[in-house]
């Protein structure tokens, strides 16, 4: 569960805000259908990196506007303040609700 939100603030700052996806998507798919602890923070964890990897992504097709740095910094931002966030909560064994975050899987 931990590696779940840690590993999405990872990949949001290592990908420049369009990585964050990778890691709770590995855990879904990994132990998902094993645990429902797991794929409760898992599912929480994609929804809020998926909606701001969009918004990354916009950020990068725009960066030639200033907006479109502005756009990459707060998905950067975003990723890796809240899934640190997200990692210690699941480390003390509450399932954090992520702010901004558009419910894409279920």
């Amino acid at each position: 569960m931990l590696l779940t939100h840690f590993g999405g603030a990872g990949g949001a700052f290592l990908l420049s805000g369009v990585g964050g996806w990778i890691m709770p998507l590995i855990a879904l798919i990994a132990k998902g259908n094993q645990s429902p602890t797991v794929r409760a923070h898992a599912v929480q964890a994609l929804n809020f990196q998926l909606t701001w990897t969009i918004v990354g992504v916009l950020g990068w097709a725009t960066v030639c506007v200033i907006v479109g740095g502005l756009g990459i910094l707060a998905a950067v931002l975003m990723g890796v303040i809240f899934g640190i966030i997200a990692g210690v909560k699941a480390n003390e064994g509450q399932l954090y609700e992520y702010p901004l975050s558009i419910k894409m899987v279920k």
